[in-house]
């Protein structure tokens, strides 16, 4: 077998790239297609030579990560065919060869498009982290294959017509026909991450358990291949059933061909994350140094020796942490010299460490090159000498305690990580990590990278009353002020009593002593309650209960005299706002005339930049039974949610996103508004991903308590699909959070909707025990690590 060397190096993305597949462009065949963490996917061209690639296309348009890309083949509405990206916005975007943004957009996944492939006739199936697969023809959901209990990572369909594979987190590989699940095979001992169709009646799979298998479509595993030393994210065919390659969290780029291991090519980078191979037998691979290499085993094609030497001096300096490394405890005195590299190796890809002064360097045989090759250093022991860049700097326009340079990889500008000596060092990696979208990875580094650094450095807290210099205290914001007016979340006492709320610290006011908990009951004299998990299951409503209702007046009159004459309020209609804000802050009170019900919809008709306080009112408002059955009632409902739901949209401002989101967990309060929300669900659900990335702190917090609420009233009574639909989003809203209110009822959405055996196997898929270990550190505010550690206990 001809060896692979480096061919070229695909620089250009700023991030992870995460997918790679063969596209072809009418000037050539052997054309490349990346997808990145950083939100875009680029066309590569090869040269004349085949020894470079140009960048000649740059697609944009997902919200978050792109995880997945796929080609569909040309057809009449679109000759050259087209890329397909699914992202981890639940988005699936298609471009043509000339749109920068997407010809058009499915949605219909509630969690992240992890995997997609494509067949004929335009055929087009997808993965998703929400535990199903669906098939698209002609940009419209024809089927959903619903059966796996965790993520769905790899997708495939056989060349038999009507035959699809999916493979997933629940260790299972499903056949399907028809949308029926034909058959389910069993032996992978981890998540299963990729598929690869070999024949009508064969294929291969891999995943977690670092093993490639291969399956007849039977169901027979005929055979197990071993060579990986940590979780494969990809395998895919060489041309001509040559050989099949593979990718995977140890570094590695694997060649297979007769049944073996020919060659493992060790890259510059912690994670591989996918590999595809070109019509002309090149092998491309994306990485997490966000760029992608292109390897061919013809002479002709290979990198000059300068960019060999700069490939080898790049992995040479790797540095390769020791607890990721799987090296186990490494003894400085039990290791051999570098003389022990004379010795040859026993198969390729074995990995050897020896010590060069006080070094530990590893490296790799390579078995066609008949040579140790230098893979890294490895690091990660107590005599680290990290110093921080500053101990006083500004940053942003705050003042830091400390701001350090962190460097994530090699080559690249570091990364400022300010901290300050009370905030807590987990929590603060955790923020670093989002703000800049990296790996989970690197929680536990950069974590006890503050520590290290910072370590017996104490100071006292100071206690100080905050003015905002900018607006003052007297200014009117939508909604109430944010902290204050945050609604309670957590269980009612069993006992009637004045009971200090974990969440908040207060005790909760529930309007007119509405909607309590329909299982509690007064416990005999002689009985000594239960501990109980204080948090979860919620089974009361989240209310956004408090406002200002002069200011609410004050900014209805000044914004009535600057909109156009047809909007405007007669003094009837003044008076009739008037005398409405009372009653909207005290639901128990005398009901609305007809007459103040129809200013108040009057007012929403008011334009975008000015409806915020009529917002305002409504969200007080629909917690009066009459105004909620006013709104709410079967008959006028849609019209009221279609004209409520065009002032939430990405395109508003953040405070008419807060107060829409307000208003929708208000109308929980009675009957009629339960009934109106389990109607719309599954479109509120699924559009809370996209408001998950709003500027506005208050419509993160109302949009987690927003899916809180549902996940009160789908656990008693929706059913599982909702259940399922609103636990996915949950998590992947989590994921992402950063406002430490907003993660707190996220969790406990997940945590109330866990007694739904499918809810909380999607959960665990998921991973959310790892996300709520992050979280399980933190002290101030205690509800916080609280919260997460009965989570984490409970998902693991």
């Amino acid at each position: 077998m001809a060896s692979y060397k480096l061919s070229c190096v695909l620089s250009g993305h700023e991030m992870d790239v995460r997918a790679v597949c063969q596209v072809s462009v009418p000037t050539a065949m052997n054309a490349v297609v990346t997808a990145s963490r950083d939100r875009t996917a680029r066309v590569w061209v090869p040269s004349g030579d085949g020894k470079s690639f140009t960048e000649c296309h740059c697609m944009s348009g997902h919200d978050n990560f792109i995880s997945s890309v796929c080609t569909l083949p040309p057809s009449e509405n679109y000759p050259h065919g087209l890329i397909v990206t699914g992202g981890n916005d639940s988005k699936i975007n298609a471009y043509t060869l000339e749109s920068p943004m997407p010809v058009y957009t499915l949605k219909g996944h509630t969690g992240t498009v992890c995997a997609l492939a494509s067949g004929k006739f335009g055929t087009l199936v997808s993965g998703s982290w929400d535990c199903t697969a669906k098939v698209w023809l002609n940009d419209r959901c024809v089927m959903t294959l619903d059966g796996h209990s965790a993520a769905v990572w790899a997708v495939a369909l056989l060349p038999t017509q009507g035959l699809m594979l999916t493979a997933s987190a629940d260790k299972l590989i499903k056949l399907w026909k028809a949308g029926k699940c034909e058959r389910t095979f069993t032996g992978h001992e981890d998540c299963v991450r990729s598929l690869a169709v070999m024949s009508e009646l064969e294929f291969l799979s891999a995943g977690n358990d670092t093993t490639i298998r291969q399956w007849l479509i039977t169901g027979e595993c005929i055979q197990t291949f071993h060579g990986h030393t940590n979780f494969i994210y990809s395998v895919v065919l060489l041309p001509n059933n040559q050989g099949f390659v593979s990718c995977g969290e140890d570094r590695t780029v694997r060649v297979w061909m007769d049944g073996e291991c020919k060659q493992t090519i060790t890259l510059p980078a912690q994670s591989v994350w996918s590999v595809c191979s070109l019509p002309n037998g090149d092998v491309v691979a994306g990485a997490s140094d966000g760029v992608a290499r292109v390897f061919s085993s013809d002479p002709d094609r290979f990198a000059d020796a300068d960019a060999q030497a700069l490939f080898e001096r790049q992995l040479s300096s790797f540095s390769m942490p020791a607890k990721t490394q799987a090296f186990g405890d490494i003894k400085m005195e039990d290791l051999p010299d570098s003389s022990d590299l004379k010795k040859p190796g026993s198969r390729d890809g074995q990995t050897k460490l020896v010590r060069a002064g006080k070094i530990v360097e590893a490296y790799s045989w390579s078995a066609t090159e008949g040579r140790w090759t230098k893979i890294g250093d490895v690091v990660g022991g107590e005599g680290d000498d990290v110093t921080p860049s500053s101990s006083k700097v500004m940053y942003e326009g705050k003042e830091y305690d400390y701001v350090f340079d962190v460097d994530i990889e090699e080559g690249a500008t570091p990364l400022k990580l300010p901290f300050n000596l009370s905030e807590d060092p987990w929590l603060a990696a955790q923020k670093f990590i989002h703000r800049h979208d990296l790996s989970q990875y690197y929680l536990e580094q950069v974590a006890n990278f503050i520590v290290k650094n910072t370590k017996g450095v104490t100071l006292q807290a100071p206690t100080v009353n905050y003015q905002d210099p900018f607006t003052g205290g007297s200014r009117y914001v939508p909604g109430g002020t944010v902290d204050p007016s945050l609604p309670t979340v957590g269980r009612a006492a069993v006992e009637p009593q004045i009971m200090e709320d974990p969440f908040t610290g207060g005790s909760r006011y529930v309007p007119g002593g509405a909607m309590p908990p329909s299982n509690h009951h007064e416990p005999p004299a002689n009985h000594t309650p239960a501990k109980q998990n204080p948090y979860f299951p919620q089974t009361s409503y989240v209310m956004f209960d408090s406002g200002k209702t002069g200011a609410i007046l004050g900014k209805i009159q000044e914004f009535n005299s600057s909109i156009e004459v047809s909007q405007q309020l007669s003094a009837e209609d003044l008076s009739n706002v008037e005398a409405l804000l009372p009653i909207a802050m005290d639901p128990s009170g005398n009901p609305p005339t007809s007459s103040q019900l129809g200013t108040l919809w009057k007012l929403l008709q008011w334009p975008a930049d000015k409806v915020f306080p009529a917002l305002d009112i409504l969200r007080l408002a629909i917690r009066h039974p009459v105004i909620n059955q006013h709104f709410c009632n079967m008959k006028d409902g849609d019209q009221f949610m279609a004209q409520l739901l065009k002032f939430g949209t990405v395109s508003n401002s953040g405070a008419n996103q807060m107060l829409v989101l307000r208003t929708l967990c208000n109308a929980f309060c009675h009957t009629d508004g339960v009934k109106l929300l389990n109607k719309y669900c599954d479109q509120l659900v699924t559009s809370a991903m996209e408001l998950r990335n709003s500027s506005h702190k208050g419509a993160h917090i109302a949009l987690s308590t927003l899916l809180l609420n549902f996940a009160i009233s789908l656990s008693k009574s929706g059913d599982v699909e909702s259940r399922a639909q609103c636990v996915s989003v949950a998590v992947t809203v989590l994921r992402d959070e950063r406002e430490l209110e907003a993660v707190f009822r996220l969790m406990v959405t997940v945590g109330t909707l866990s007694p739904d055996e499918n809810a909380l196997a999607i959960a665990k898929s998921l991973d959310v025990a790892s996300i709520a270990k992050n979280y399980a550190r933190v002290s101030d505010p205690a509800k916080i690590g609280e919260c997460a550690s009965l989570l984490k206990e409970l998902t693991q």
